[in-house]
């Protein structure tokens, strides 16, 4: 029977897309470059600032103006970290009933604690969710299982008990090699060349409310 759920927060829990991408063009047009449209920067979100960057400006970390564009790119969106992201459609249903069946719920995300947990406030998260675990908690992030297996102990569940839901390979991996179950929110930032049925999880939904049929299946 599971007993405890865990989330990826940027694209499964919440759609941090548009002020992540308001953000990236921000800097661009500071650099005098046009805007990029939402549909090119929105696969990138959650695989971290750094590919953010490479999409906004074809530049990795080492490149001379790399860290000025990372530094003002964060700084803008700690600025408007709330002001067009929303929970995806679903979502809070989804909580309410995971928290009225008395089942147990976190957050796993390698976003950084200076900007998870403002966001998580704005959205009114923070109190809720039973455990946050970010990408500077520990010394590994996600594919590394560590920040899924300390999530299990706060909340103290076996993760053979929990599922993870995310919507990048890193999600995947990480939950499969904490031993959790996995399933992959395909309603995420996944990018057109990824191919989510090769990741290994054990299920996959297309949009939030699946999530408690899903989790049936897999107590069974």
């Amino acid at each position: 029977m599971i007993e405890s759920i865990l989330f990826d927060l940027d694209g499964t829990l919440a759609d941090t897309a548009p002020d992540l991408a308001g953000a990236l063009n921000a800097v661009r047009l500071s650099r005098n470059l046009p805007e990029l449209p939402n549909k090119v920067i929105r696969p990138a979100v959650s695989l971290g600032a750094g590919a953010m960057i490479k999409v906004g400006f074809d530049i990795e970390e080492g490149h001379s103006d790399y860290e000025e564009i990372r530094e003002n790119f964060l700084r803008i969106y700690s600025e408007n970290i709330a002001n067009k992201t929303k929970l995806f459609d679903g979502i809070e249903e989804v909580l309410s009933e995971l928290e009225n069946t008395k089942k147990t719920w976190g957050i796993v995300t390698n976003k950084s604690s200076a900007l998870t947990i403002p966001l998580l406030k704005a959205l009114s998260l923070d109190k809720r969710a039973a455990c946050i675990v970010c990408g500077d908690t520990l010394e590994h992030t996600k594919p590394h299982p560590a920040p899924i297996i300390h999530a299990c102990q706060q909340i103290q569940s076996d993760p053979a008990l929990t599922v993870f839901v995310g919507d990048a390979k890193r999600d995947i991996e990480a939950g499969n090699k904490a031993g959790t179950k996995t399933v992959v929110a395909l309603y995420g930032y996944i990018n057109e060349n990824d191919d989510p049925k090769k990741w290994g999880a054990d299920g996959m939904i297309t949009s939030p409310h699946e999530i408690h049929e899903i989790l049936e299946e897999l107590s069974k």
